[in-house]
């Protein structure tokens, strides 16, 4: 503030005197620019999760239909069974893969024949859709 003479302090004004002038309005045009050529940047790479995953969905022979969700970093296979999520722990399989886990049994074998087990009822052979 600054002393007017007139008995009262008087506000002084920004005056842009330097070699810079308009400095603060540039630094945030710059960081609004940044901000969106990153936005623009991350939304067309696409995500690791999805380029390293796979999902099937099947249909089975007594009328059930599920998806089944594989990741590469991960042994287990993810079910969508019945309206509910399992995670299924890979087992040991002498031909193809199994996953079983609370009464619920998936095998895939290497010929590519799926079939599922679950709750109480018969083995059922499912192809993919």
């Amino acid at each position: 503030m600054n002393w007017s003479g007139k008995g009262r302090f008087v506000r002084s004004r920004l005056v842009y005197t330097e070699l810079g002038k308009g400095r603060n309005m540039n630094c945030r045009k710059d960081t609004i620019f940044g901000v969106a050529l990153c936005a623009a940047v991350m939304a067309t790479a696409p995500s690791a999760a999805f380029a390293q995953s796979t999902f099937r969905n099947y249909r089975c022979a007594d009328g059930a239909q599920f998806m089944v969700g594989f990741f590469q970093y991960d042994s287990r296979a993810h079910l969508q069974l019945d309206g509910k999520a399992l995670t299924l722990p890979k087992r040991v399989a002498l031909s193809g893969s199994r996953y079983q886990a609370k009464g619920v049994t998936l095998r895939i074998t290497r010929a590519g024949v799926t079939t599922l087990k679950h709750a109480r009822r018969r083995t059922t052979t499912c192809e993919q859709t």
